[in-house]
C-alpha cells in the first residue's frame, strides 16, 4: 500500500538569503504593499463619505457593511477583481466606477465558503458600468466550476445608460449574467438572492432565477421603473408600488419572503446557507489537521527579489506556503528548471508546479549550465506529465509562475520545443481538475500561456505587486523594433549624433510604454488578472481556493491517495534516475 510521505523543505531566512539582500527586499516590497493597501481602502470607500451617509440616511447598510455582517465572525473576506476599472473615468462630467460598482468575494458562512456578488450602493446606486457584467460573470464562473453556493446582494439601478453600448450588446455583456444564472441552476449550484433596494430591468432576472429570493421593505423589482412607466403610460406611481414586496411576495410569487431590513435579510440568508450540505473538506483531509508552515509566509516579502532579474530559490517560497513546510518533490533530477511536487495547504493535497530561477546543469553538455525561468524540453515534458497525473488523481494544481518564456534558438528547434509545448498546452486545456495560477514576478510570452495563464481558464489567476505580464520585456522589444539600427551587440551603429539621439529616444519611448503596460494594476483594471495580492497574503488566498476545490462532493473524481498514479510516476522517475 502506497503512502504519501512529505519531506521538510526550506531553511530559516538567515540561511536562505543574505541579511542585506533580505532587508532591501523587505523595504522595497513594503513600499509596494503599501500601495496595494492604500488603493484597496480607496476603492472600498466607493464614492466617498457623502454617499455612505446617503445610504445610512435611507436606513440601509453599505455593501461592505452587509458583507461584514454576512461572514462568520473572525473569518476573512477574500475579494476578487478589486481593481477593475481602477483609474478610469466615464462620461461628462467624468465619474469613476470603483471596482466596477460591484463587490465579488469569497465569504465563509456557517463554515462553508461561498461566492458573494454585491452591488456597491455607494457608487451610482449600484448601477452596471463597463466591465461590471464581466466581473459578475467571472465570480459566477468560479461558483459554477467549484459547485459552491452563489449569493447575490442586489441593490442596483440597472445599466449606467450613458455607457450602455459597452455593457449591453456583447457576447459576454449584461445578458450573459442571466445565462450564467441558468447554468448554475441547471448544475444544481445553490443560488440565494437578497434584494435590498433597486432592482430594475435586466437586473431583475438575476435574483428571479435564484433558488431563494428575499426582499426588504425598501426593495422593488421592476421591468421598468416608475419614471419610465409615467412617461410611457401617464400613470402616477412609484417603483415600490408597482414592484415592491406587496406585489412580488404576495401577488406575482416572484419572491419568496419579505423581511423588514438589511440586518434581518443577512440573518435569513445565513440561515438558508446553514441548511445546505456541510463542506467535504474535512473528509478529504484524510485525518490531517491544517497547520501553519514552519516558516512565516510574511518572510516571502524579503525572500522574493523585487528586481525581476535577480534569482532566488523557489523552494523557499513553497516552504512558506505549504502546511508544516512539508513537500514531496517528484522527478527532481530531470527538467531541473521546473519544480514539481505535492504538498498540503489547509490540510488538503495540492500539486505545485513552479519555475526554478537558478542555474541548472545542461542535461547533455556536462560542462555547461542553463539559466532558469525558461522552459526547456525536459522541463516541459516533466510538467506535462505531472499535470496529467494530478488531473488523473483529482489533485488541484497550483502554478507558481516566474517565467521568461520558452527557450529559443537552434538547440530549441532541434529538440522540438514546439511539439513539446503543444503537448503541454493540450494537457492544460483538457484538464478538468481545479487549477490556480499565481504570477509571482514575470509572466512572459508563450510560457505564460503554457503554465495555465488566464486564457487557459484557471479557477483564479492571482498577481502580486511585482507581476510583469507581457509578451516580452520593454528592453527586448525596443531592440527588436530598432534592430536594423543596431549591431550584433545591440549597440547603435550610426555615427550621426542627431540620428543616434533619435534612435535612443525611440528605443527609450518603446521601452517606457511597454514597462507601463506591464503594471499589474493595468492588467487588473482590464481583467487580465483576477486580483493583486501581497505575497504574504498568498497562502491565505490559496487556503480558501484549495478548500473550495474540495468543498463539494460528486462533481469530479478525487482518488484516495493510496491509489494515486503519482506513486507510479515517482517509481518510474526514481528508476530512470
Amino acid at each position: 500500500m502506497s503512502k504519501v510521505i512529505l519531506h521538510p523543505i526550506g531553511t530559516p531566512v538567515e540561511e536562505a538569503i543574505g541579511e542585506e539582500a533580505y532587508a532591501e527586499n523587505l523595504k522595497r516590497m513594503g513600499e509596494l504593499n503599501d500601495v496595494v493597501f492604500q488603493r484597496r481602502e480607496e476603492i472600498r470607500q466607493g464614492w466617498g463619505p457623502e454617499y455612505i451617509d446617503r445610504v445610512h440616511a435611507k436606513g440601509k447598510l453599505t455593501t461592505w457593511e452587509r458583507l461584514e455582517a454576512l461572514k462568520d465572525p473572525g473569518s476573512t473576506i477574500f475579494p476578487i477583481n478589486t481593481f477593475v476599472n481602477y483609474g478610469l473615468e466615464f462620461g461628462k462630467p467624468p465619474r469613476t466606477s470603483p471596482s466596477a460598482g460591484v463587490v465579488t468575494a469569497f465569504v465563509r458562512i456557517h463554515g462553508r465558503l461561498t461566492v458573494v456578488i454585491a452591488n456597491d450602493n455607494t457608487v451610482a446606486s449600484g448601477s452596471w458600468w463597463p466591465m461590471t457584467p464581466e466581473k459578475i460573470e467571472r465570480a459566477q464562473e468560479v461558483g459554477l466550476r467549484l459547485r459552491v453556493p452563489v449569493i447575490y446582494l442586489v441593490d442596483c439601478s440597472g445599466l449606467n445608460l450613458p455607457e450602455q453600448s459597452k455593457t449591453f450588446p456583447g457576447r459576454i455583456g449584461a445578458g450573459y449574467i442571466f445565462k450564467m444564472n441558468s447554468l448554475l441552476s441547471a448544475s444544481g449550484v445553490p443560488q440565494i438572492a437578497g434584494v435590498l433596494g433597486d432592482c430594475i430591468a435586466g437586473g431583475g432576472y438575476m435574483p428571479i432565477i435564484s433558488d431563494k429570493l428575499f426582499m426588504t421593505e425598501q426593495a422593488y423589482m421592476v421591468i421598468a421603473g416608475a419614471a419610465l412607466v409615467k412617461g410611457g403610460r401617464s400613470q402616477k406611481i412609484t417603483s415600490l408600488s408597482i414592484g415592491g414586496p406587496d406585489v412580488h411576495v404576495h401577488l406575482s410569487n416572484c419572491a419568496d419572503e419579505r423581511v423588514p431590513d438589511d440586518s434581518t435579510m443577512i440573518m435569513r440568508i445565513r440561515q438558508e446557507v446553514e441548511k445546505l450540505p456541510s463542506s467535504a473538506a474535512a473528509y478529504y483531509r484524510h485525518g490531517f489537521t491544517p497547520a501553519d508552515p514552519r516558516f512565516s509566509p510574511r518572510e516571502i516579502n524579503g525572500l522574493l527579489p523585487v528586481d525581476h532579474r535577480v534569482v532566488y530559490d523557489v523552494r523557499q517560497i513553497i516552504a512558506r506556503l505549504v502546511d508544516n513546510s512539508l513537500f514531496w518533490e517528484l522527478m527532481q533530477h530531470t527538467g531541473e528548471e521546473m519544480v514539481t511536487g505535492i504538498g498540503r495547504i489547509n490540510g488538503l493535497y495540492v500539486g505545485i508546479i513552479a519555475n526554478n530561477q537558478q542555474l541548472t546543469a545542461h542535461p547533455e553538455l556536462k560542462d555547461r549550465t542553463r539559466p532558469g525561468g525558461l522552459l526547456y524540453r525536459e522541463g516541459i515534458a516533466k510538467i506535462s506529465q505531472f499535470s496529467r497525473s494530478c488531473n488523473s488523481d483529482g489533485i488541484p494544481i497550483i502554478w507558481l509562475q516566474d517565467i521568461s518564456g520558452f527557450d529559443i534558438g537552434i538547440e530549441a528547434e532541434k529538440h522540438g520545443l514546439l511539439g513539446f509545448g503543444s503537448n503541454l498546452l493540450y494537457t492544460n486545456s483538457t484538464n478538468t481538475v481545479p487549477m490556480i495560477t499565481v504570477l509571482l514576478r514575470k509572466a512572459s510570452g508563450a510560457g505564460y500561456y503554457a503554465e495555465t495563464g488566464l486564457p487557459y481558464e484557471p479557477i483564479l489567476q492571482i498577481s502580486t505587486p511585482l507581476t510583469r505580464l507581457a509578451v516580452m520585456e520593454g528592453r527586448t522589444l525596443a531592440i527588436g523594433a530598432f534592430r536594423t539600427k543596431l549591431d550584433d551587440n545591440f549597440q547603435i551603429v550610426t555615427e550621426d549624433p542627431d540620428e543616434r539621439a533619435k534612435v535612443e529616444a525611440g528605443m527609450k519611448a518603446v521601452e517606457g510604454r511597454i514597462e507601463a503596460d506591464m503594471d499589474p494594476y493595468k492588467a487588473a483594471r482590464q481583467m487580465d488578472t483576477d486580483e493583486i495580492v501581497p505575497v504574504h497574503e498568498l497562502r491565505d488566498y490559496l487556503m480558501a481556493l484549495v478548500e473550495m476545490s474540495y468543498q463539494s462532493l460528486g462533481y469530479r473524481r478525487i482518488k484516495n491517495p493510496r491509489i494515486w498514479s503519482m506513486h507510479d510516476l515517482n517509481i518510474l522517475a526514481d528508476f530512470a534516475g
